[in-house]
């Protein structure tokens, strides 16, 4: 099924890794497992929904360690953290750097499952933030030079002739231009327009 989300099982226990293979299987989701960090890394990901289910004690790169090196390639896959030797300050590591779960061995199944759904959920939710943000600026950059720098003025709160002034030109070409960059947007008002922007290039300071 193209798009299904994927289960990254990443644990150096066999048996471990075909028993979560298997709870996870049971209610339909598609999982990969792999025995090390490093052999996660020499992966390609499929670009889904996807997060990772992921033992903290792991050959090589531990699982804190892993979850630092993920941070930095700008890998954002949502991770659930497994461990028998769990404790407080680990677990409050894990979960600040952004862990969905931190779940201690001997876990119940459901605990697992409900982390998992979260995981795929904010991963899911991810992804489509920042579909719409690469369509938005795609729109944005195909709007002219001075259509950037109308849009600009309105966002930050400037009225139409305020525009016309400081651009030396007259009102009716703003509006012009106004409404060819809201139409190269899709943005079906102002307000569409001002959230569509700051979306893109963050909130812009209102002018007084």
């Amino acid at each position: 099924m193209t798009g299904a989300p994927v289960v990254f099982v990443v644990d150096d226990d066999p048996s471990v890794r075909s028993s979560l293979k298997f709870l996870l299987s049971t209610v339909g989701l598609q999982v990969e497992s792999f025995d090390s960090a490093d052999s996660f890394l020499h992966k390609k990901p499929p670009d889904v929904p996807s997060c990772l289910v992921l033992d903290v004690r792991l050959p090589g790169l531990s699982g804190l360690d892993f979850q630092r090196e993920l941070a930095a390639r700008k890998i954002r896959t949502p991770i659930v953290f497994l461990t028998g030797h769990g404790d407080i300050p680990m677990s409050v590591r894990a979960m600040k750097a952004g862990a969905v779960e931190f779940l201690t061995k001997p876990f119940r199944d459901q605990d697992l499952l409900d982390a998992v759904r979260i995981a795929l959920e904010r991963d899911r939710g991810r992804r489509e933030q920042e579909k719409e943000i690469t369509d938005l600026q795609r729109r944005f950059d195909s709007l002219t030079a001075r259509e950037q720098q109308v849009i600009a003025m309105l966002v930050s709160g400037m009225l139409n002739k305020q525009i016309a002034a400081q651009l030396g030109t007259a009102e009716s070409t703003v509006k012009v231009q106004r409404s060819r960059a809201m139409e190269k947007m899709h943005a079906e008002s102002l307000v569409d327009l001002v959230r569509m922007v700051e979306k893109v290039q963050g909130p812009s300071e209102k002018a007084s």
